[in-house]
């Protein structure tokens, strides 16, 4: 059982100081109705990592009421929730991370983020070697290993940089770090960036990697993301704006390009971005704390490992006490998603799903079914609306909460 403090509600506005906005990269809970325009009408990465596990044990999700969401094996439809809970549609166009946060703090896409999926035009390439001066190895659509093993040795005997796509909106630059350090990669990648603006590439995506030979490359933990800034003003901006704390943990700062983040905390992995969640309780007192957690999409749904997303999701079940216990009477928990990840599908794409949508507070007294939501952005709204601020997308259910 989950700690649930005794303390009822004292706010002076009858709203919440802190929000905590977790969202679990990649962990979708089922094909959502424009599935099928994406190719994902098969996808549910929650019920089908559950399935392949054998079941997950999520005792404290489930009481929150996860398993009222979507059927999902182990996980069983209890009967008093402790929390509030419903799913969410992505109305955006895309499925990317980018284009999933964005809309989660208020700014929903028309259009989605330019791929290349046959490399990149000879235009960008030429553009890139005039300004970097540096002849780039691959411009192919790669997964992040597979490229090291077949032109990291390569690079390392040319000094060249390898540049590549994916099935996401990314310009990625993998360079060892012997050959060319973090530094320099990173001064390529902002070189790059302004290249790409006219073209609509989402990201720019610096990859460091280590090893001697394609046996043994792996990346390091210098991943640096060098997005473009949202293109309209999201919740995180407004909250500055007004004075308050926006702390930002895992990819958060580079998802949002820096703005309207008053703190930043990178992490390695869903460990240390638990930890910082934590750090932060201990110094602000007001305003958002918003977290990534990355490992459910890069380490376990990019590489189809079903039984270790499924580990990932009991980990982070597990850490849930330890953070309930440290919030007040007057916090607010939020936890979602971007999009899926589903690792049991054909490719390793993200997945066009719903996300579920799951709140905790000890002032909320009867928790409720919030329903199917039409937007990630009900999230922001929700956020605006509780600290007095004007969002102009999404519904805000911050009314039901109270």
């Amino acid at each position: 059982m989950m700690p649930l403090a005794d303390v009822k509600n004292s706010r002076q506005d009858n709203n919440f100081k802190r929000v905590i906005l977790i969202v679990l990269d990649g962990v979708g809970a089922g094909a959502s109705p424009d599935s099928g325009d994406y190719g994902d009408q098969d996808a549910a990465t929650l019920q089908h990592v559950a399935q392949v596990a054998g079941g997950l044990n999520l005792p404290h999700l489930e009481q929150l009421g996860l398993g009222h969401v979507t059927s999902i094996a182990g996980v069983t439809k209890v009967s008093s929730p402790a929390g509030c809970w419903g799913k969410m549609a992505e109305k955006s166009a895309g499925k990317d991370s980018v284009t999933g946060h964005w809309e989660l703090t208020g700014v929903v896409l028309d259009r989605p983020f330019a791929v290349f999926p046959d490399g990149f035009p000879e235009a960008i390439i030429n553009a890139f070697i005039d300004e970097t001066g540096l002849k780039p190895l691959g411009n192919i659509a790669s997964s992040g290993t597979d490229i090291l093993i077949s032109l990291g040795e390569e690079h390392l005997q040319t000094g060249r940089p390898i540049v590549y796509t994916s099935t996401d909106s990314v310009f990625q630059i993998a360079a060892h770090e012997d050959v060319v350090s973090p530094e320099r990669l990173y001064t390529i990648c902002r070189q790059a960036e302004k290249i790409l603006h006219p073209y609509n590439v989402c990201r720019v995506i610096a990859r460091p990697f280590r090893g001697t030979d394609a046996t043994n490359f792996y990346r390091t933990s210098g991943r640096h993301d060098f997005p473009c800034k949202p293109k309209s003003q999201t919740v995180l901006e407004l909250l500055k704006r007004k004075g308050l704390n926006t702390y930002a943990i895992g990819k958060i700062g580079d998802l949002f390009a820096g703005e309207g983040i008053t703190h930043s905390l990178s992490t390695r992995n869903n460990h240390e971005g638990m930890s910082r969640t934590l750090t932060a309780l201990d110094e602000i007192n007001r305003g958002l704390i918003m977290t990534n957690l990355v490992d459910f999409d890069m380490l376990y749904g990019h590489r189809l490992d079903s039984v270790g997303f499924a580990t990932a999701l009991q980990e982070f079940d597990s850490w849930l006490p330890e953070l309930l216990g440290k919030m007040k009477s007057d916090d607010l928990l939020i936890i979602t998603a971007d999009h899926g990840c589903d690792p049991t599908t054909s490719g390793t794409d993200h997945s066009r799903e719903y996300v579920p949508l799951l709140l905790y507070s000890a002032a909320i007294s009867v928790p409720q079914n919030l329903g199917i939501r039409q937007s990630f952005a009900d999230v922001g709204a929700t956020v605006a609306d509780n600290f007095h601020i004007a969002l102009q997308t999404g519904q805000s259910f911050l009314s039901n909460l109270r």
